[in-house]
């Protein structure tokens, strides 16, 4: 078969692929980054690029992407574009991804609060040489020892750590170092080293997010944080958000590439905190991982495919401790991967490591925590009960499924603010903007409605004098940023269209939190805190949050962004056994209620649909 040059631009990368690769496939091979909402199924759009050398051409059904104009210049979508000469490919700035915005960090008043006590140790032994009165087989010297620390009457030893351990004990004076990790009731011994390196213990906690991956260096000895990195997700070119990466590995793709992505992220990470902070790579000895149900089973190699499908049920929920090396992560071939367990299909390790470091279950008082993104997840409960729930929110908050949506990356217009007849506006990077995010899409929200340009239904009053506003083939919309200002020489705009989604995904979101309070017989006053979490959330301005009815009408101090709270929960689970036990017990124990067969739900999703919402007694803050 023949094979062709494609050089994308301005990454300035080649590739040799065969004849009839598409040019989405072709990117991904050499990490190359095209936006991608829909997994290379054609419909979303978002996959454009322009041939700029060659003779490549849209396909039929993907010309009605582009204007007259555009499909003259070369633009085609990459998924749906076979190689048949050698290209040469320039991805724009819309379809790029750039200096983006990732919660690397995040704390909770709880944070510290835990027991040191990691999930794997090395314990430093100076053991007393056999005699005839004591003649002990060696690895009964080794758990005598440790028994006496640790009140264990067994301890389990796999055949690599007895191989040569009699010359290591010998050669040594009877001094060695033995690594242990705890493994359900009990503990392991990973490895036997001689002479003293109990000095040397560094464990890795990571956020395996759908949007982002992040990692923390922990030593594990001190409980500090060394160092922090983050990415986005490689994953994201199989699909923006996990439905569309369950259908590419669940048919044409297949499960391992995209398994594959998420690995090569993490040791990726890995080795840039490891090489910034001078720790060898062969010193960490654990990792501890968090993320969403579908997330932990792409990271495992977890058949994902049955949890989108009705009953919606996971091939696990807990899952077990095994060598990192695996699954091909490269730490101590003898390092330890635990990943938190979780509670439904669509109620993960994340919420279960977020519940777990805010302290819920460990309060009298009634807490929240609430995970805004394509999915809107919510716990709330106390030391005596929890209960959480998903609702489906859509792409809309993450820049998907509206015409000038983006990432909060560079040149994401973040902040919108309609005074005085004018507008202005904040973008990543103070950068020329390319589009809108999710917190500039709420903000714009807000100051519509706020200002009179649209109706609490969220449509545009067309008889407005506003040369802002117009009407493009019968859809009004509204621009933020004209083309003179614009990197893409393109207006960035909102349309009533985009409106229509955005109060669908604040609506799903805010009637999740009103469907599982009412369920539980509580009113929004009996929360004495709700927790935020997540990067979307970070940036959410509050009282306009309220304003358009995602969150809930509570006092403004009952409210606190918590940050990543997901990668605080894996660093606190490495760290502490009993923050680790927390854990299973929160996923074991906490309540889900299926919202798709939770008839209240559906009238209070119906009437959050407006702003802020068809009951205004539920919002006595807001004024407009």
């Amino acid at each position: 078969m023949k094979t062709y040059t494609v050089h994308f631009l301005p990454a300035d990368v080649s590739v040799d692929v065969e004849e009839g690769t598409t040019l989405a496939e072709a990117a991904q091979r050499v990490d190359v980054f095209i936006n991608n909402l829909c997994g290379g199924e054609g419909v979303c759009g978002k996959c454009r690029v322009q041939v700029s050398k060659g003779r490549a051409e849209a396909e039929e059904h993907a010309r009605g992407f582009f204007s007259p104009d555009e499909l003259m210049k070369g633009y085609v979508l990459a998924c749906q574009t076979p190689v048949h000469d050698d290209l040469e490919i320039v991805i724009p700035p819309e379809s790029r991804m750039e200096d983006s915005k990732i919660m690397i960090g995040g704390a909770t008043e709880e944070t510290g609060k835990i027991e040191l006590k990691p999930i794997v140790k090395k314990i430093y032994l100076e053991l007393p040489p056999p005699t005839t009165e004591d003649n002990v087989p060696d690895i009964e010297r080794i758990s005598r020892e440790l028994r006496k620390q640790f009140g264990w009457h067994a301890f389990d030893i796999p055949l690599d750590c007895l191989q040569n351990l009699s010359d290591k004990l010998r050669q040594n004076d009877w001094k060695i170092t033995v690594t242990l990790a705890r493994k359900g009731d009990g503990y392991r011994i990973l490895k036997i080293e001689p002479l003293d390196t109990s000095h040397a213990n560094y464990g890795v906690a990571v956020d395996v997010g759908t949007t982002t991956v992040v990692v923390q260096l922990v030593d594990m000895n001190s409980g500090r944080v060394l160092g922090s990195e983050g990415c986005h997700n490689q994953q994201a070119s199989y699909g923006e958000d996990v439905i569309s990466r369950v259908i590419f590995a669940c048919g044409k793709g297949g499960l391992e590439p995209v398994q594959k992505a998420v690995i090569k992220n993490i040791n990726q990470l890995i080795r840039k905190v490891c090489k910034e902070k001078d720790v060898p790579i062969d010193d960490i000895n654990a990792l501890v991982a968090a993320g969403n149900t579908t997330m932990s089973h792409f990271l495992l190699g977890l058949s994902p495919c049955s949890i989108r499908l009705d009953p919606y049920v996971p091939t696990a929920d807990e899952f077990p401790q095994i060598r990192a090396e695996e699954i091909g992560i490269q730490i101590n071939p003898r390092g330890i991967l635990q990943t938190i367990p979780c509670v439904a299909s669509y109620v993960g390790g994340d919420i279960v490591a977020g519940v777990m470091s805010c302290g819920i279950p460990e309060h009298e008082e009634v807490r929240g925590l609430i995970d805004i993104g394509t999915n809107g997840e919510i716990a709330i409960g106390n030391k005596d009960w929890l209960v959480c729930c998903s609702a489906s929110a859509g792409p809309a908050f993450e820049g998907g499924g509206t015409r000038c949506g983006m990432r909060a990356i560079k040149g994401a217009i973040e902040k919108v603010v309609i005074a005085e007849g004018g507008l202005e506006y904040q973008t990543i990077g103070n950068a020329r903007p390319r589009g809108i995010c999710g917190s500039g899409l709420i903000d714009c929200i807000y100051e519509l409605v706020k200002n009179g340009i649209i109706d609490p239904g969220g449509k545009f009053h067309r008889d407005r004098s506003d040369d802002r506003l117009r009407i493009e083939e019968n859809i009004p919309e509204y621009v933020i940023a004209f083309p003179d200002e614009t990197e893409s020489g393109a207006a960035v705009v909102i349309t009533e269209s985009d409106i229509d989604n955005l109060l669908k995904s604040k609506g799903a979101v805010f009637a999740a939190i009103k469907s599982l309070t009412d369920y539980i017989g509580l009113g929004f006053d009996m929360i004495e805190t709700f927790y935020v979490a997540g990067g979307f959330g970070n940036y959410l301005d509050i009282s306009k949050s309220i304003a358009i009815g995602l969150l809930p009408d509570l006092p403004r101090e009952k409210i606190q962004f918590i940050g990543n709270s997901s990668l605080t929960g894996a660093r606190m689970s490495l760290l502490s056994e009993s923050a680790m036990e927390t854990c299973v017990n929160i996923s074991r124990s906490m309540t889900n209620i299926e919202l798709s067969t939770y008839q209240p739900f559906t009238d209070e999703y119906i009437a959050a649909l407006f702003l802020p919402h068809t009951n205004r007694k539920l919002f006595p803050s807001v004024a407009y």
